[in-house]
């Protein structure tokens, strides 16, 4: 999960819930096999099928370079930087005093309200031109 993660630069985050099915389905068609390792863990590799289906789709987009070229820029810096606020907002209810912890929800109230205000504003701007195209 951390591996596919990191190549997707952090766009694609799989959980468990969705990555032992998957790689329980792929062991039912024999492309994959597991064996049990100390302290419960659980080692899966790649079939002699399995990898020569790896080879056969070799020419593939690998699945976390499609996921990472869909999104921009600017919508990664956002993903990011509303990482870096959930972390620092559980620092401040773990660590901070009660009043610190109201400072932090009014300023995230307020984050809140500013991020729908930008939406409307481009909801009134779609309005306003479809109601220009209209009168003309």
């Amino acid at each position: 999960m951390r591996e596919l993660a990191d190549r997707s630069g952090g766009v694609w985050r799989p959980s468990p819930g969705s990555i032992y099915p998957t790689l329980q389905q792929l062991q039912d068609e024999g492309l994959v096999s597991s064996e049990e390792q100390a302290g419960g863990r659980r080692l899966f590799s790649l079939t002699d099928e399995g990898r020569a289906e790896v080879e056969k789709r070799a020419a593939d987009k690998a699945p976390w370079d499609a996921v990472s070229d869909d999104a921009s820029v600017p919508q990664m810096e956002l993903r990011n930087l509303f990482f870096q606020v959930a972390a620092a907002s559980r620092q401040v209810v773990e660590a901070g005093s009660d009043e610190q912890v109201g400072q932090a929800a009014k300023v995230l109230k307020d984050a809140r309200r500013a991020l729908y205000r930008i939406l409307a504003e481009d909801d009134e701007a779609e309005s306003t031109a479809a109601d220009d195209a209209t009168a003309s």
